[in-house]
């Protein structure tokens, strides 16, 4: 079982990883029994060469840029939302994460699409 600090730092290091494309060193703080989830697909990637996979195959325009927004720990469990970018693609991330003995066990990813502010509620929020 992780404590807090362990998980979050975890967390924290998969993102730093992620930051400099180099998923195979990202893929290096995965157990291997690694499980991802993708619920709006309907995708789930199983182990950590099929994460590799997956990401150096994507078809990017740029190098992938990642800014954490947050990141929260409560034992082993961990939620980040990161912000995601290739030059040309906008998307982002709200992950949750399962750490055991200082690897990431599981992950459910949601990658939500934005969506235009409805006109009727303008009076009473302002834009972000």
């Amino acid at each position: 079982m992780s404590n807090t600090h362990e998980s979050r730092q975890v967390v924290a290091a998969f993102w730093e990883a992620m930051q400099t494309n180099d998923f195979y060193a990202a893929a290096a703080l995965l157990a291997g029994s690694y499980l991802l989830e993708w619920p709006q697909s309907g995708e789930r990637i199983r182990g950590p060469a099929n994460f590799i996979a997956v990401n150096t195959h994507y078809p990017a325009v740029g190098r992938w840029q990642f800014t954490v927004c947050r990141i929260i720990a409560e034992g082993a469990e961990v939620a980040s939302d990161v912000m995601v970018t290739d030059g040309a693609t906008h998307g982002r991330a709200i992950t949750f994460s399962t750490v055991q003995a200082g690897k990431i066990v599981r992950q459910i990813e949601y990658w939500p699409d934005p969506f235009a502010a409805a006109a009727w509620r303008s009076a009473w929020v302002e834009r972000i």
